[in-house]
């Protein structure tokens, strides 16, 4: 994969890269990076010579039909993990126990403490379960991974994909040694997360902001659907008013 998309990918968009010697030759370690597009994927993963497991929702591996068997060859190769999201605690522990089990083999695991696509481009809270459960559980250094531009790329609604060079900005490893068997307490799961966060936010020059993106896109989703809602009640206090022009147009005319 990294010859057939990754080498095609480099020569198409020509991605600029900081901070490629953060990434140990050898040896585990998490990569935690914000996530603006569906191809922070394989952006990250065609610039780096080593392998980059990520986490993906299972139903991309179980989609039936021919195209649902080429998505599932497609993401295999790439090198992501399915993880079944219909119970939110079993996903959380599935995906934890996916991460650990790809640092025990001294590889590199991706991760997005986001949890899912930035809606607006902005960086967004990190969620304290995989990240740093992960991280606490095996001393594997984090090293924070900022995508720049990869979600002008492919905008939502676009089907042709915009040339232009996206840029990746991989930060100094994170040592959370000092935490190492406390993987279970909320607090310095958050505490982790925040610092990740943060480091990510500099690399990535985001505006932050304190919820979880998942909130925020059930508010654009929720305003959109408010605001759909005031146009058709616009249109019809419209039409009423027309129907009601017309009806002492007629009035007027018959008498």
């Amino acid at each position: 994969m990294k010859v057939s998309v990754g080498v095609p990918l480099k020569l198409a968009f020509r991605p600029w890269v900081e901070g490629l010697e953060n990434v140990p030759a050898d040896g585990p370690a998490i990569l935690a990076s914000n996530h603006l597009s569906f191809s922070d994927s394989f952006f990250l993963p065609a610039v780096l010579d080593r392998k980059v497991t990520f986490i993906a929702k299972a139903e991309y591996f179980t989609t039936p039909g021919l195209k649902g068997r080429m998505t599932a060859a497609f993401f295999k190769g790439v090198g992501q993990l399915p993880v079944d999201r219909s119970g939110a605690r079993g996903a959380g522990e599935a995906a934890i126990r996916s991460g650990v089990e790809v640092i025990e083999r001294g590889e590199l695991f991706g991760i997005y403490p986001e949890g899912t696509r930035s809606p607006d481009g902005r960086l967004y809270r990190g969620k304290p379960g995989g990240l740093a459960r992960v991280a606490l559980a095996t001393g594997a250094p984090v090293i924070p991974v900022a995508m720049i531009d990869t979600e002008k790329i492919q905008p939502p609604g676009k089907v042709m994909p915009k040339l232009m060079r996206p840029g990746i900005r991989i930060g100094e490893p994170l040592d959370f040694s000092r935490y190492h068997g406390m993987e279970h307490d909320r607090f310095v799961l958050r505490a982790v997360t925040d610092e990740v966060m943060y480091e990510i936010m500099k690399l990535s020059g985001q505006e932050y902001v304190d919820i979880y993106a998942s909130a925020a896109k059930r508010q654009i989703a929720d305003a959109a659907k408010a605001e759909k809602q005031a146009e058709k009640r616009a249109q019809k206090a419209l039409e009423r008013e027309r129907l009601e022009r017309e009806r002492l147009e007629r009035e007027r005319a018959g008498s």
